[in-house]
């Protein structure tokens, strides 16, 4: 009997570490094949993206108008499996490779094609002044000019090579050819190094070259007639600019210039000569148009792969054969977690993203349970979140948009004067824009407590008008009064530019939820050694099961506060985490049909005077 007993240990022992390790076997393959099947889903479907729009984007650089876009379009979804839609910005269509079966497209474009204002995001390589490098307009070559200077490239190549130097002959997409110094690379290897569009290095002629050789390897780039002609006019557009502006004209030579790239000017000068460069090109390149890629039938999402799914499935077999073969007892006990996890998983591959594990089991098995319900939880969010994420972006830009728009256009309209102060507000409301989007690429940073912020004295009640200055138009048009009130002006120490930014997402909001002849309240006072600024309105308010989650990262309460009405979800998220990076607290309290108080906390300034 105590054999037995002694055998009925060991094989318990075996069938528990057996069992234990087929587990951990279990949930980190399930873990590894599935996050590596969405690691590449998701890399799949950027480049995609890219490479899309960098073809729909050259097509644009080099034609005047959309007219022969579809055979593009046919090719590119042919060559990707996606629905490819262009239309304008008035959403009239200008080529789909879709057809009736397909759904309606959705309300917000993936991106905008314009060639004069590259996006970054999916070209990465993309210009300082955001226009397409094959955009190149009347600075193109004709086909004699395009062959002297072919030939004036093979001259200075042969001569740098007769100095010992290497390099390559690149075109630039003008049709000019340069030569391009090419360091530390083997010979066998020059042709295969990327060409880039860029003047050549000067070189200095050797002692060993004779002077008229020299001279050839040294003979600077002579612009043509066209690209004369062409300069000559950018620069009437842009001293035109700079005139306007109180600054004095660019002292250049079209004879020296080949590219707009190569005329000398500062940040001041810069923007004139960007702006002028893209009133130059606007008759050359197609027009702007908004592109949607979508999946054909539909936006179904993609199943994950089957392969992690068969691993996880082997492995819970061989589970189940080893503990079946060790008792039936522990075998009753383990199908049934394990059936639940292989079903789940099932489900999961074929696109049920709310799959979960409903089991009571402990110890491992109840661990693998409960490691998968956080990971289908965390797939099925990513998912939406990646759904969302142009439409979220755009939420978190327009307010600012919208605020210089207004201005612009009352000053246009000549109820507003175009000023010193409007100048000066205008162009803070643009570098908010920038910081928007250095936000929006930072936002894994906040979550790991690592926001860069740059703080500074500041006084509360300057800051407090400037973020009423910039929504007073809107606060207007909309019938709502907009009032600061400030107890004392206390000082605080903080970014203003992100201070500004969580209040202006605090008063869009309670702008676009206040009814016509509402109030906002921007107040500030000191308690303490606190300064606390409240937002309050007299909008809809917010319903006490809502309160707990309207700092949730892409979470939206019900119709009243649904995209519908403007919102993404970000924008309080986005504040709650610049409030936490000042090392302060925000907190809200609402009550239904009577109005929202977000109250900010900050550290006063206890050296005001320094």
């Amino acid at each position: 009997m105590a054999r037995r007993h002694s055998l009925l240990t060991r094989l318990l022992a075996m069938s528990v570490v057996v069992a234990g390790c087929s587990i951990g076997a279990t949930a980190w393959l399930a873990a590894q094949s599935t996050s590596g099947a969405i690691t590449r889903e998701i890399g799949e479907t950027l480049a995609t993206d890219a490479k899309i729009y960098d073809s729909l984007l050259g097509h644009a650089a080099t034609h005047p108008r959309w007219s022969g876009v579809q055979r593009l379009v046919t090719d590119l979804s042919e060559q990707t499996g996606r629905r490819i839609t262009l239309t304008t910005t008035a959403r009239a269509p200008i080529a789909d490779s879709g057809g009736p079966q397909d759904p309606p497209l959705p309300q917000t474009p993936s991106a905008v094609v314009d060639p004069l204002a590259v996006d970054a995001v999916l070209k990465p390589d993309a210009a300082a002044s955001g226009i397409d490098q094959r955009a190149v307009g009347p600075y193109l070559l004709t086909p004699e000019e395009r062959d002297t200077s072919r030939a004036l490239a093979r001259r200075q190549l042969e001569c740098m090579r007769g100095s010992g130097e290497r390099g390559e002959i690149v075109e630039r997409p003008n049709g000019r050819s340069v030569v391009r110094v090419v360091d530390d690379v083997p010979e066998s290897t020059v042709a295969q190094v990327p060409a880039r569009e860029q003047a050549p290095r000067p070189t200095e002629p050797p002692s060993a070259v004779p002077v008229e050789e020299a001279a050839i390897c040294a003979e600077p780039a002579v612009p043509t007639a066209t690209e004369r002609e062409a300069t000559t006019a950018l620069l009437a557009l842009v001293d035109a600019c700079l005139d306007r502006q109180g600054l004095g004209a660019l002292a250049v030579d079209p004879a020296s210039i080949t590219s707009p790239e190569e005329l000398p000017a500062g940040p001041e000068a810069q923007r004139c000569v960007d702006s002028a460069h893209r009133e130059q090109l606007a008759s050359y390149v197609s027009g702007p148009a908004q592109l949607y890629i979508t999946k054909p039938g539909g936006d179904e999402p993609a199943a994950l792969s089957t392969v992690g799914i068969s691993r996880i499935v082997w492995t819970a077999a061989a589970v189940l054969v080893l503990t079946i073969g060790v008792t039936a007892l522990a075998a009753s006990k383990l199908v049934r977690p394990i059936h639940a996890v292989t079903s789940a998983a099932r489900k999961m591959g074929d696109g049920d993203r709310s799959a979960r594990v409903d089991t009571r089991a402990r110890g491992e098995i109840g661990e693998l349970a409960t490691a998968f319900n956080t990971m289908s939880a965390q797939i099925e969010r990513t998912e939406r979140q990646r759904k969302t994420l142009v439409s979220d972006v755009a939420h978190e830009l327009r307010t600012p948009l919208v605020n210089v728009r207004g201005w612009l256009e009352a000053a246009q309209d000549g109820v507003a004067t175009l000023d010193q102060p409007l100048v000066a507000s205008l162009l803070e409301e643009t570098l908010l824009l920038q910081h928007l989007i250095d936000d929006l690429q930072d936002l894994a940073l906040a979550d790991a407590g690592k926001l860069r912020v740059h703080t500074e004295p500041l006084h509360t009640g300057a800051i407090l008008d400037q973020v009423a200055a910039a929504h007073r138009g809107r606060a207007e048009a909309d019938g709502v009064e907009l009032a600061v009130i400030v107890d004392g002006d206390p000082d605080l120490s903080a970014d203003p530019a992100r201070l500004r930014q969580a209040l202006g997402n605090l008063v869009s909001n309670a702008l676009r939820h206040s009814p016509e002849g509402g109030r906002v309240t921007l107040w500030a006072r000191r308690e303490g050694e606190e300064v606390l600024i409240d937002v309050s309105d007299t909008g809809t308010g917010i319903d006490a099961e809502s309160l707990p989650h309207i700092f949730d990262r892409f979470w939206r309460a019900e119709k009243s506060r649904g995209r519908a009405g403007g919102g993404s979800g970000l924008g309080l998220a986005i504040t709650h985490h610049l409030v936490d990076v000042h090392g302060g607290h925000i907190e809200v309290r609402s009550t239904l049909g009577e109005g929202t108080t977000f109250t900010i906390r900050l550290r006063a300034d206890r050296n005001p005077g320094s």
